[in-house]
């Protein structure tokens, strides 16, 4: 997935349109993303502890820290990264890089205000507690209604820690699901196979017959939207769910 970034041409675009240049289409465009490579997570990891390195706390750093927290980078990874960095880049670094993300990670969000800011960062609205399907997932989920014609679709949000049960999408012709992730991070996972993480941007299309779950990070409200696949006899298969064992090992 190409990574946008307009900030080089905003900020510079008149003043040092080749710097500008360079910032947003080769920086960011081709180097980060080239996630076959590196994934995005670890070029953020690298990216903090080298700004760390230079003893660079400005907005530069703040920035790169919210993208970590993007890109899944968790409250005690970042503090981990930081302490150990801490002793090879400088204590006083350490302190400077430890001001900065505690307000980026926010430790003391309480459960509404987590939500709210939440539903702020998407232009889609979280919608109703999802009672009809509530059976199958474990934690609190919440459906909007996007569309009902030509095909549905839905935002499903998911507080911290909550998935669906595993399940299998059915169709004699067509259908299956497509999700786009739109705010948060979540996590989905095919029978079989390793779980993969998802931030906004990030699209997941599901053929009939795959078993798969999907579902919050441990730490994140997450939303996607649920693109309905048209189908003929089109239904789902709920199965077992997601136990807490299952679900601790995802990372």
């Amino acid at each position: 997935m190409a990574i946008k970034q307009t900030a080089g041409r905003m900020q510079l675009g008149e003043f040092a349109p080749k710097f500008a240049e360079l910032n947003d289409d080769v920086l960011f465009g081709e180097v980060w993303s080239r996630e076959d490579k590196l994934s995005l997570r670890d070029r953020s990891l690298v990216t903090v502890v080298s700004l760390m390195a230079q003893g660079l706390t400005d907005s530069s750093l703040t920035f790169h820290l919210q993208e970590a927290r993007k890109n899944g980078i968790t409250k005690e990874e970042i503090a981990e990264i930081v302490t150990h960095a801490g002793f090879y880049c400088g204590w006083p670094k350490a302190w400077a890089v430890f001001r900065l993300a505690k307000e980026v990670w926010d430790e003391e969000t309480p459960a509404n205000d987590a939500k709210a800011a939440h539903a702020a960062s998407m232009v889609f609205p979280i919608g109703e507690p999802n009672d009809a399907f509530a059976q199958y997932f474990i934690g609190q989920s919440y459906l909007a209604p996007v569309s009902r014609e030509q095909m549905g679709i839905f935002n499903v949000t998911f507080e911290p820690g909550c998935r669906n049960n595993w399940h299998i999408h059915h169709a004699d012709k067509g259908g299956g699901q497509i999700l786009v992730c739109v705010a948060g991070r979540g996590y989905y996972q095919e029978w079989g196979k390793e779980p993969q993480v998802m931030v906004p941007g990030d699209t997941v299309n599901i053929p009939v017959g795959v078993k798969h779950w999907h579902g919050a990070a441990p730490d994140s409200w997450f939303s996607h939207l649920a693109v309905e696949v048209p189908g003929e006899n089109g239904g789902n298969e709920w199965m077992e769910p997601v136990n807490d064992e299952q679900y601790s090992k995802v990372k």
